[in-house]
């Protein structure tokens, strides 16, 4: 019991802080957009200020005390100014001699320094080209005797408005109090407190007019002042708990802007305890009763249903893996054993199924590479019984009888007993049958030159898909070049592959035409090299067993890479 008050208790404290960090949120972020609204406003009014053509023309004609009339208007002017905008402290005007003119509604800030460009911020307004910026109490360069209330300095540049050179400096001063009735009306019923922050993290201006509460800003901005600024660098809004003495507060702000000034709200602890308790105890009550409940209920239901569905489940998990196994039916509820019935039936169908299925790829699979075979089988046979006739009747029996035994042995090759794969010397013997019988036809067109290395000749391999190659580089490579040619066979064990390569030197082919071949777009001029690629995909699982070097006039280079075992 007292674990689960301690849960409620953590669970309403945080949905508190929640509430309570969503609204500071909501409320900096408003009080942000009414700030920057009144600057806007302010910068405004300054752009109102240096277009008179009074102040124009006092700075054209070298200084603030230059002609004494003018400058009496631009007093007026100012006053009148400032009399319509009362967040406006007061207005000082430096012209570029050093001289410096202010009108104020009260008693005028001092100004510190003997020249304006001794002020930090005055190189800064210069290369800003007539941008302004914000300054807390003119960065120290203003002072007010006798007064601890801040205001904020905007300072810009003044510039021609017909040439934009620069004419002087400047500077309105905003009262503190002006910030505050900009957000006062957002914090009527609000329970937490409200400061802005410069960006040096600066007190500009908090809402509360009690001094121990500004004291208890400092405090908590002195004490935590690390902590902070990593928080406002690592992100521009959120939330954290502070400490300032025995006290904690939750602090929440938003920072970021042009000006990286920081919107914070802070919350006492005290102020997120403080709610119903008695809300609290009952809801525990109900989680007691609700609890027990349960926990019976779960009892009975597990033993009826929870774990014949967990009995079938583990059963269905097992079947992706091809773990068809059927589960024991429960007779005790109806419902059940007609479930476990219709699942064992479904079971048992999908295993006779993928047993079909398996058997019927097998036989797609072998009806595949026989036709692929039997397309890819030599059609050179007429032409060899066309060119044994011609020899007989030339009466060149030596050949004709080197010819017949050529034939003989090639196609005993071929047959080789009915078997789909044989070795790769088996592979090699009929290629060289082969290439026997297209020497004796074609007389002084080809050489033939083998290099198998020993290691090679037992690995299998499927029948017929070096010959088919072998013919490829003697129509398509070296015939079509019109003088002698050379074909090369060779063969070498690789750690895991043998690698099986057949080249010629003949006309080669273009880089587009071997994509068209090895993209399957050319099936008809490369019958025998597409037949031959497609038997290996099938026979090796679609595995790329095949790669085609060439260069136009060249020749060409096949390579056949055939997995180990």
């Amino acid at each position: 019991m007292g674990f689960s008050y301690g849960v409620l208790n953590q669970i309403s404290t945080n949905s508190a802080q929640k509430k309570i960090n969503e609204a500071s949120l909501q409320t900096i972020t408003s009080i942000q957009t009414n700030v920057d609204l009144m600057i806007e406003n302010v910068n405004n009014y300054s752009k109102m200020i240096f277009s008179d053509r009074n102040l124009q023309n006092l700075l054209r004609q070298g200084g603030v005390y230059s002609n004494l009339d003018t400058q009496s208007k631009v007093s007026a002017y100012l006053y009148n100014l400032m009399q319509a905008v009362p967040i406006i402290d007061s207005v000082n005007i430096f012209d570029n001699t050093g001289h410096r003119f202010s009108v104020g509604t009260q008693e005028l800030p001092t100004f510190m320094e003997a020249d304006i460009k001794d002020a930090s911020w005055y190189e800064q307004v210069v290369s800003n080209k007539g941008k302004y910026i914000l300054r807390l109490n003119g960065s120290g360069a203003f002072s007010r005797m006798g007064a601890d209330e801040n205001f904020v300095s905007f300072i810009r540049l003044i510039r021609d408005i017909d040439n934009t050179s620069p004419l002087g400096v400047l500077v309105i001063n905003i009262k503190d109090d002006a910030f505050v009735q900009a957000y006062s009306n957002l914090l009527n019923q609000s329970s937490f407190e409200i400061a802005i922050l410069d960006e040096n993290n600066h007190i500009i201006v908090s809402d509360s007019t009690q001094d121990q509460h500004n004291a208890v800003y400092k405090e908590i901005l002195m004490t935590n002042r690390e902590s902070l600024e990593q928080q406002f660098q690592k992100s521009n809004s959120g939330s954290l708990t502070l400490n300032s003495g025995s006290q904690k507060y939750r602090f929440s702000y938003l920072s970021g802007g042009e000006f990286n000034w920081k919107f914070v709200s802070i919350t006492p602890y005290n102020t997120i305890d403080s709610r119903n308790k008695s809300l609290v105890l009952l809801a525990l009550l109900l989680l007691i009763i609700n609890g027990s409940i349960f926990f019976f209920s779960s009892f009975i239901i597990s033993r009826s249903i929870i774990n014949p569905i967990h009995k079938l489940l583990r059963s269905m998990n097992k079947a992706p893996r091809g773990n068809f196994m059927k589960v024991k039916v429960e007779r005790n509820i109806y419902e059940f054993e007609q479930l476990f019935n219709g699942y064992n039936h479904m079971i048992e169908e999908m295993d006779q199924l993928l047993t079909r299925i398996v058997e019927e790829q097998k036989m797609i699979r072998k009806a595949e590479l026989n036709t692929l075979q039997s397309q890819i089988k030599p059609h050179f046979l007429y032409n060899t019984l066309d060119s044994i006739t011609s020899l007989a009747l030339s009466g060149l029996n030596d050949q004709l009888c080197e010819m017949i035994e050529a034939l003989g042995n090639y196609y005993r090759m071929s047959v080789s007993k009915g078997l789909d794969v044989i070795t790769v010397g088996e592979e090699i013997e009929m290629v060289r049958n082969y290439l026997k019988i297209q020497n004796i036809r074609y007389q002084d067109v080809f050489e033939a030159q083998f290099d198998v290395d020993e290691d090679c000749l037992q690995y299998p391999i499927p029948k017929l898909v070096i010959q088919p190659l072998v013919e490829n580089a003697l129509y398509h490579g070296i015939r079509p070049k019109g003088t002698r040619g050379t074909i090369t066979i060779s063969a070498r064990s690789m750690k895991d592959e043998v690698r099986i390569s057949i080249s010629d030197d003949g006309v080669g082919m273009l880089e587009e035409e071997i994509m068209q071949i090895l993209e399957r777009k050319d099936q008809l001029k490369s019958f025998g090299l597409w037949g031959t690629m497609e038997r290996l995909r099938i026979f090796y699982g679609n595995k790329n067993c095949i790669k085609i070097e060439s260069e136009l006039g060249k020749g060409m280079t096949i390579t056949i890479i055939i997995p180990k075992g």
